[in-house]
């Protein structure tokens, strides 16, 4: 496992660098819009085309996508038939992009009416406005992951990786440079070039590996007729997803002004330690999965499995604690200044707070969705996602009307994805046989421990560091945050060593970051 250990430490520490930009960006946001109703319209409508693209490109298109290629690729090591497979799939993209992009610019008004409910008119004509300008990035974010896919089933993870960095200076750049002149209208200029230029850094090694953007007919290929099939219901599965997040959405722009950037905020922090860990894990060992159900590999991958739940189960707990414990200190650290007030601080880090208690359930849940994938399981990830939908559902419709208002909807949401993970974690057992639940639980208690310490120190810092957080953010607050993040995390890792938890032993024995 250490060359997977090697390719994960490789796209965290990109995916690092792409959310210190993320955070840089809302940063921005938030010095020139604040988080009341303007920012509120910029942040949900944003929205939008993200959980579009995970319906039809990134995230389910993929998932249906990769484990065919990563089979061409191991099966026809000449590569023609995984060539002709991508030309294919890129027509079929173009194919159905183009019209959605089409008839979501002249239907506007309609989906806004259906996926937001602002009760000023004023939001709700700038919300129609803006989602014309943006929608179009879903067109270039959607070829993109065709070509991301591509790169990782050939196990190329850095371009792939690094890219996503373009997108975010181009949105911090559109919005430092034109807020002046054309309002919240310059984030859409910075997503559409900023869309565009992710893609166009993808090319050189797309080209180089072979492959080409000539269109190819569909025709009767079996390969992309699988492809096809398996995605309709990981679509589906995506799809209940994007509704549940969209219904967050919708759920958050009726309540107080100010709730939906609290969420977006928050949810900003939160991905942080998700992209870093989940996403980089996942990203990793999906490829590998693939290639050993393909090969019949059955210890492989229950092997790949059980590390890779074990691996997140070391590095979201101590996350979620510092998040939960840490976080309105660093959101005021971060973006309280000029219309971004002490108050949106506090909101944003309560709701942080909330989703915390849920990410390693998001984290397992989604690593363990895409072990189904793999093996062609498409029912169980479909099922399970609706218990989950339905349960955060109805937990929001109750929890936002208690005085938890917008918090309420993290709740339910991190309770709805433990119950989610459970769920699955049941279906891994009958399909693969019993998992080695003694090391996990193993690795469960010893990293409770290490993120124990880790409570205690931040419980003391918090009591002891000066109120530099109250002016919000300052070279003392950013300061204090980065040494408490520093300190934080050596005293995590030496507890991790001292206890010998797998995902930091596995890179220090092997001197990872030194080959790098």
């Amino acid at each position: 496992m250490a060359s997977s250990a090697r390719s994960a430490l490789l796209v965290m520490l990109t995916t690092f660098a792409s959310r210190i930009l993320g955070f840089v960006k809302m940063a921005v946001i938030g010095s020139i819009f604040g988080a009341g109703a303007r920012a509120d319209v910029l942040h949900l409508v944003f929205v939008i085309p993200n959980n579009l693209r995970k319906l039809l490109a990134e995230g389910a298109l993929s998932s249906a996508f990769i484990p065919v290629v990563s089979e061409r690729i191991v099966n026809d090591p000449e590569g023609g038939s995984a060539r002709d497979l991508v030309r294919r799939l890129l027509t079929f993209q173009v194919l159905i992009l183009v019209p959605v992009v089409g008839l979501s610019i002249v239907f506007a008004p309609q989906v806004i009416r259906v996926l937001l409910d602002f009760r000023d008119p004023e939001q709700q004509e700038l919300a129609i406005e803006l989602f014309r300008y943006i929608i179009p990035y879903l067109l270039f974010i959607s070829i993109a992951s065709v070509l991301v896919g591509t790169l990782n089933s050939h196990e190329r993870f850095f371009v792939p990786a690094v890219a996503p960095l373009a997108f975010s200076i181009s949105v911090i750049t559109g919005i430092a440079v034109f807020a002046g002149r054309l309002d919240v209208f310059a984030m859409a200029a910075g997503v559409l070039v900023g869309g565009l230029v992710q893609l166009l850094l993808l090319v050189p090694q797309f080209r180089k590996l072979g492959y080409s953007f000539k269109l190819l007919s569909l025709g009767k290929d079996p390969y992309m007729r699988r492809i096809l099939i398996q995605w309709l219901p990981v679509m589906a599965t995506a799809g209940v997803y994007s509704v549940n997040q969209q219904i967050a959405m919708r759920f958050a722009s009726g309540l107080d002004a100010g709730s939906g950037s609290a969420m977006q905020n928050a949810l900003v922090f939160w991905q942080l330690p998700f992209g870093l860990f989940s996403a980089s894990i996942t990203t990793v060992l999906f490829p590998r999965m693939s290639r050993q159900i393909a090969s019949d590999d059955r210890e492989g991958v229950r092997k790949t499995l059980e590390t890779g739940i074990r691996y997140l189960v070391g590095l979201l707990v101590p996350s979620a604690v510092f998040l939960g414990l840490f976080g309105s200190e660093t959101i005021a650290a971060a973006l309280q200044s000029g219309a971004f007030t002490r108050t949106n601080s506090l909101l944003a880090g309560d709701v942080l707070g909330a989703y915390s208690l849920g990410l390693f359930s998001v984290g397992a849940y989604t690593f363990i969705q895409r072990y189904f994938y793999a093996r062609g399981d498409f029912r169980t990830p479909l099922v399970t996602s609706a218990i989950v939908l339905a349960i955060d559902v109805a937990l929001s419709l109750w929890l936002k009307e208690t005085w938890l208002r917008v918090r309420g909807l993290a709740v339910a949401h991190s309770v709805a994805f433990t119950v989610g993970l459970c769920v699955l974690l049941i279906r891994v057992r009958r399909s693969t046989g019993p998992l080695d639940m003694r090391a996990f639980f193993s690795t469960v208690l010893r990293t409770l421990l290490a993120a124990l310490g880790l409570a205690v120190y931040l419980l003391v810092v918090k009591n002891l560091l000066p109120p530099v957080f109250i002016d919000g953010r300052s070279l003392a607050s950013i300061a204090a945050v980065a040494f408490t993040a520093i300190g934080g995390a050596a005293i995590t890792l030496t507890l991790m060593w001292l206890l010998n938890i797998e995902v930091v032993t596995v890179f220090l024995r092997n001197r990872i970051v030194r080959r790098l």
